[in-house]
């Protein structure tokens, strides 16, 4: 039973104790449940967030009358008909008109402390109307019943109070749901079409064309990205979220702001293992900006000790999708330089690979300690061996995605 609805009983034996019950009874006959909704409504429409808000004063006079029904219910000693009244039916009555209240307000985005103040008002209300009504004889019994009072409207105020958060509640797993939802289309098996991606958009409090960045972070690597996300959560950024089967996407607007959150989240990102992808222009950009991040996820070894992009992992992206014809690329250049000698194989290797990674034949004769005349030397020997002229650049990029 709610507490409140004992209070509207007084067990106390005697005269004056019936006589005062009595009289209580009168009092709260008196009062008009029409004019007492008036005057709540004069006060609250003047408070902060009930001044402008997306509720019809129709519907707030419907709930103020329902409400003050029932709060003169509770505080009577008796039913209506002199017979006590039925706890649990005026228990479940209030709490039908508090789910209702509590459900309106929070669905009209009515701040939790405005609704409160609002319903609080009761007792003023209430107060004012009971004292209208008394004469100086009723002094001591007004002192009485002022407690009671107040527990009855603030009763009231707990329940609509737990309907309302409640409320609040489904409403943001509605709209985390919904998000999510429209989120996932992005992700597709095909991009979103623009109607959803302006719904995306809008979902996400972000523009169409607003610029991003994505990272995939696969198996085990997903947990440390899941530490920035809240990390970047609690210095109050967001950082959007898409589960692969066994991987998790994030995706944020970009942040050129050294010390912003974003900015700070995008960095540290970066020395994760992962795949990153930097400059998605657009949330209509993110579906193939995802497909590209989730395949370099999948090729990061335990020697990566920071994330992989486009840029710096092109090579083995690219030996990836060759499969097999790069995997017989770098076997053909292996079994010719089986031929020479041990000595010989490790230094047109060293070579080639030095060479491949600066370009320069001055930078890899001095990252070797040779002679660039040396170096070219061994260069040509590595072209009559393998056939690939490491100068030739769609041949050498051929042996750095094979060797990738």
């Amino acid at each position: 039973m709610d507490p409140a609805d004992s209070l509207d009983t007084v067990e106390n034996n005697g005269t004056t104790a019936d006589a005062d019950s009595a009289r209580w009874n009168t009092l709260l006959d008196g009062l008009r449940v029409e004019e007492l909704t008036g005057d709540f409504l004069a006060r609250v429409l003047r408070l902060p967030h009930y001044e402008d808000a997306p509720l019809p004063s129709a519907e707030l006079r419907r709930t103020g009358e329902q409400s003050f029904e029932a709060l003169i219910r509770s505080l009577r000693s008796t039913g209506p008909s002199g017979a006590p009244a039925d706890p649990q039916e005026l228990h479940d009555a209030k709490l039908g008109i508090a789910t209702d209240v509590g459900v309106s307000r929070a669905r009209a985005d009515i701040p939790v402390e405005a609704l409160m103040t609002a319903i609080r008002l009761d007792f003023s209300v209430l107060w004012d109307a009971l004292t209208g009504l008394s004469t100086p004889d009723d002094a001591p019994l007004l002192v009485a019943r002022a407690n009671s009072v107040w527990h009855v409207v603030d009763a009231y105020a707990s329940q609509t109070q737990g309907a309302y958060m409640a409320e609040r509640q489904r409403m943001a797993t509605e709209a985390s749901s919904v998000r999510q939802g429209l989120v996932a289309s992005l992700f597709g098996d095909t991009a979103a079409p623009p109607t959803v991606v302006e719904r995306a958009a809008a979902a996400l409090g972000l523009t169409a064309d607003t610029r991003l960045s994505v990272a995939v972070a696969a198996g085990e690597d997903a947990a440390a990205l899941r530490v920035s996300i809240a990390l970047a959560a609690r210095r109050g950024a967001e950082v959007f979220t898409h589960p692969f089967a066994d991987a998790l996407l994030a995706f944020w607007p970009a942040d050129g702001r050294p010390g912003s959150a974003l900015h700070d989240a995008g960095e540290r990102i970066s020395t994760l293992r992962c795949g990153l992808v930097d400059e998605v222009h657009g949330l209509a950009g993110l579906h193939d900006a995802g497909e590209l991040a989730l395949e370099l996820a999948h090729l990061a070894t335990d020697q990566d000790t920071s994330a992989l992009r486009l840029d710096t992992a092109w090579a083995r992206l690219a030996g990836s999708r060759l499969g097999t014809d790069g995997i017989r690329l770098a076997a053909d250049v292996d079994s010719a330089l089986a031929t020479c000698g041990q000595v010989e194989r490790e230094r047109l290797l060293e070579t080639a690979r030095s060479y491949l990674a600066t370009g320069s034949v001055a930078a890899s004769a001095d990252a070797l300690f040779c002679h660039r005349n040396t170096l070219m030397n061994r260069m040509r020997r590595f072209t009559g061996l393998t056939g690939v002229d490491l100068s030739v650049p769609a041949q050498a990029a051929r042996l750095v995605v094979a060797w990738a």
